[in-house]
């Protein structure tokens, strides 16, 4: 099977492999003692002469399975951070769901509206509307149409249509809603008209010659049965007026309370309230600070000394007005 000159070669080796096996199971005595001395020598040399030539192979081979086994623990740090960044949004976003919840059923409390809360699912247009949400409660849960739609920040609108599991909402900023609204604090009220501007609404009062201020708040006056709109509930701070009062054109701008590029939890008044909770629902307005009066100094020896008086000669200044 092999050629001859190999197996010499072969048998020639085992030999001397056996040979060394057997002086070494001696300790190394005898007469090739320094034969064994010699070729351990040259073994080891060679075997130093591959160490050095194969090493830059297997610190390769090292490095090669270093790096992939840092690369693999790389990609599973990445994996855990983003997984516990995505908890965190999560955390963060259900957080903001329950402050929004929370401060809606406050703003109902206040009010004592029966609500029943929904959260938006969708917004864009539907049916003929421009400014319309989608909220994920329907008349599976007792949603009807032209029932008002609120947050903890105020009027988000009212029902324009239902299904059984969700329903539309026009916001109160689409130009085609006017709400009744009436100035906190008095009797005076108006018509508030959407303006298909996100943050700008405009309310004009029934009497020209009535008082309208920068920084009025509006409430809804209310409509029969509470539909489409209950009383009460923020609406909104008047921003300015243009005209002077007596003035049939004059309109006031008005910043909705409710943020509708921010809304989240809503509440929908399946029952208006027995009374009008007139400004009750208004956010408090903090009150002014207080202004305490620095002590009066006790006046020193010198100060409270009698003071020289004017002479008789010096006129006095006459500071009465003219005749």
């Amino acid at each position: 099977m092999f050629p001859r000159r190999l197996r010499v070669v072969v048998a020639v080796l085992l030999g001397v492999a056996l040979t060394f096996v057997i002086l070494d199971l001696r300790g190394g005595q005898g007469p090739f003692a320094s034969v064994q001395n010699v070729a351990a020598s040259i073994l080891g040399g060679i075997e130093r002469g591959a160490a050095t030539v194969f090493s830059p192979i297997t610190g390769f081979a090292d490095f090669w399975t270093n790096t992939r086994d840092q690369k693999a623990r790389l990609d599973e740090l990445e994996k855990s951070n983003a997984e516990l960044q995505s908890e965190v949004k999560r955390a963060a976003d259900d957080r903001a769901r329950a402050s929004a919840l929370d401060g809606m059923l406050k703003v109902a409390g206040l009010g004592r509206y029966r609500v029943v809360p929904a959260e938006v699912i969708a917004i864009g247009p539907a049916q003929d509307f421009t400014w319309t949400v989608t909220i994920d409660a329907g008349s599976d849960d007792g949603i009807e149409v032209d029932m008002t739609v609120l947050n903890y920040q105020g009027l988000v609108g009212r029902v324009s249509n239902v299904e059984k599991r969700t329903s539309t909402v026009v916001l109160i900023v689409d130009p085609s809603v006017s709400v009744g609204a009436r100035v906190a604090g008095s009797q005076e009220i108006g018509i508030l008209s959407g303006t298909g501007k996100q943050s700008e609404l405009q309310y004009q009062l029934l009497d020209p010659l009535a008082s309208l201020d920068k920084g009025a708040a509006l409430v809804t006056f209310g409509s029969k049965d509470g539909r489409p709109y209950v009383p009460g509930v923020p609406i909104g701070e008047v921003l300015s007026v243009a005209g002077t009062a007596g003035q049939l054109s004059r309109v006031a701008t008005v910043r909705p309370f409710a943020d509708i590029s921010t809304l989240s939890i809503v509440g929908v008044v399946v029952r208006p309230p027995r009374t009008d909770p007139r400004d009750s629902v208004l956010p408090a307005v903090p009150d002014a600070p207080t202004v305490t009066a620095a002590p009066t100094p006790t006046p020193t020896p010198a100060e409270s000394a009698p003071q020289l008086s004017v002479p008789s000669e010096v006129p006095a200044t006459d500071i009465s007005p003219s005749p």
